[in-house]
């Protein structure tokens, strides 16, 4: 007969396994959730998280190991069965779409059978209940990140799960948005339903967690009562070692010193699901680091284009570096001119990912080769001309490889940012774009990063840091404003801004983002 501790327990798995030809993704995981329980997965990039939950999901099979849900083992094989056994994922990469409703988009994903006019009163009464406020007939391309989050809840909560697995639930969420999520995950723990949560924000997972399950090399190597322990513990009881705080030396005084400006710049959207930017302006001097924050899908990738070279202005006059026009110029021409960006999409944009680590290095770069020896070979371009740089920028950022010269496709998340970083900082650039330069990567690689950033600027290089990370923005920025539907907010002095002001820009529904206006 099962004890009072057992019955307590709504999930269990032992003893998960999980391999992928000689790689080892989980090694002998043991973790138990409780009844209305908050429990946090934290680990490293390449841990084992991801692996581990897409077996909770069904949407992997372990190769060993059982789980249990109320005390019977049970046979994950699909989602579907992870569902039937009240089991609900919200995945950090939303699986919606776009030119259907929210009604329509919950309809095609549930596997119970209803009549479509009484779903529509059922979502309406959930919102209601659960405060997730939303109009199922609203299209979702015309919803927030926010509300597109909101709808992959309601349709989990239709399931009726006992176990919510969330994956990244706060990385494109504004600050009030954080707090209103955090308000309906403590409810629905009230309520008995117990949630799996997975973030990299330790402050995070300190103030809303129970339990704290770490992985390390895809094993578990510790669980924490996450109440009476420190973000200082979790991090260095995940990464196995201290980590090193940040150094930020003053504000290098280049106040004349006009690095890159923006006059006036307009972009008409390409698409119906793009973002038209409306009269960017923007300065930044050498020395200092421009945050540009805003939730994903508010004109940071056009933005981007613009300024990279991707896209070309309608006037050379629209861009300006050292006072010259450059708005008419193309990508390599820039990168010429010393300007580097660092796109947010680390494969297929910033990196092939089927190509030796060389042969990227020689894609972005090819015109430094040019007028090498053995540029040529046989007839051909030849990209191991590049090898030794590649080399180099490998063993200076300490980019972990699995083996000489690898596939970009080879590397973690981490460590081919890290790569991508130092093959933009061997160009010496004058100027540095930085979208999302540390997405998804755990902390100690978004700590190397973040102070190799910083390091740039201190050598009176012009940084501008497009991200979503508002702790990221304010702990690297001198100056900060927000992108909000194309629209660009006064720049201030990050002295002069807090991370709630940030987020009511980020969040307001306005065409004109004057901070005196709107807080």
């Amino acid at each position: 007969m099962a004890n009072r501790k057992e019955l307590d327990i709504l999930f269990k798995a032992t003893k998960i396994s999980k391999s992928f030809g000689d790689f080892k993704a989980n090694i002998d995981i043991d973790i138990s959730i409780k009844k209305g329980e908050i429990h946090a997965l934290l680990g490293e990039n390449g841990a084992g998280k991801s692996t581990l939950v897409k077996i909770f999901y069904g949407v992997l099979k372990p190769d060993f190991g059982t789980i249990e849900v109320n005390n019977h083992i049970v046979n994950i094989s699909s989602p579907k069965s992870a569902r039937d056994n009240g089991i609900g994922m919200v995945f950090q990469h939303f699986s919606l779409f776009p030119a259907l409703t929210v009604a329509e988009n919950i309809f095609i994903a549930l596997d119970k059978k209803i009549i479509f006019k009484n779903l529509i009163s059922e979502i309406s009464s959930l919102s209601k209940e659960w405060e997730l406020f939303i109009d199922p007939m609203r299209l979702v391309s015309e919803l927030s990140v926010g509300e597109q989050q909101r709808v992959e809840i309601i349709r989990c909560l239709m399931q009726n799960p006992k176990l919510l697995i969330m994956d990244e639930p706060t990385s494109v969420l504004t600050p009030q948005e954080i707090e209103n999520l955090f308000k309906i995950l403590k409810r629905l723990s009230s309520s008995g339903c117990s949630i799996l949560y997975i973030s990299h924000k330790l402050e995070e997972i300190i103030e809303l967690a129970d339990q704290v399950t770490i992985l390390k090399s895809g094993k578990c190597v510790s669980t924490l009562n996450a109440k009476t322990t420190s973000t200082k513990e979790l991090a260095e009881t995940m990464v196995g070692k201290k980590i090193i705080k940040l150094k930020k030396s003053s504000v290098i005084d280049n106040s004349k010193n006009v690095a890159l400006e923006v006059i006036n710049l307009n972009k008409i959207k390409d698409n119906n699901f793009g973002i038209t930017l409306k009269n960017i302006n923007l300065k930044i001097n050498y020395g200092e680091i421009l945050g540009v924050a805003g939730i994903a899908g508010n004109g940071q990738i056009e933005l981007m284009e613009m300024l990279s070279g991707e896209a070309i202005c309608e006037n050379n006059d629209e861009i300006l570096l050292d006072n010259i026009p450059i708005g008419a110029t193309n990508i390599t021409s820039r990168r010429k001119l010393g300007i580097e960006p660092i796109p947010e999409e680390r494969t297929l944009h910033a990196t092939v990912p089927n190509l030796a680590m060389n042969h990227n290095t020689f894609l972005t770069y090819y015109y430094k080769y040019q007028n090498t020896k053995n540029f040529f070979s046989n007839f051909l371009i030849n990209p191991q001309n590049s090898l030794e740089e590649s080399n180099k920028i490998i063993k200076d950022n300490d980019v972990r490889c699995p083996e000489p010269n690898p596939l970009a496709n080879q590397l973690s998340g981490g460590n081919l940012q890290k790569f991508i970083l130092g093959r933009s900082m061997a160009n010496d650039p004058k100027v540095a774009i930085f979208s999302q330069p540390t997405w998804g990567v755990d902390i100690g690689a978004a700590t190397s990063i973040r102070q190799k950033l910083l390091n740039l600027s201190q050598k009176g290089k012009a940084i501008i840091l497009i991200s979503q990370d508002l702790e990221e923005i304010f702990e690297l920025s001198d100056k900060v404003c927000v992108i909000n539907n194309g629209v660009l907010s006064d720049i201030l002095s990050v002295n002069e801004m807090s991370a709630s002001d940030v987020g009511l820009l980020m969040g307001a529904n306005v065409n004109n983002l004057k901070k005196s206006e709107i807080l």
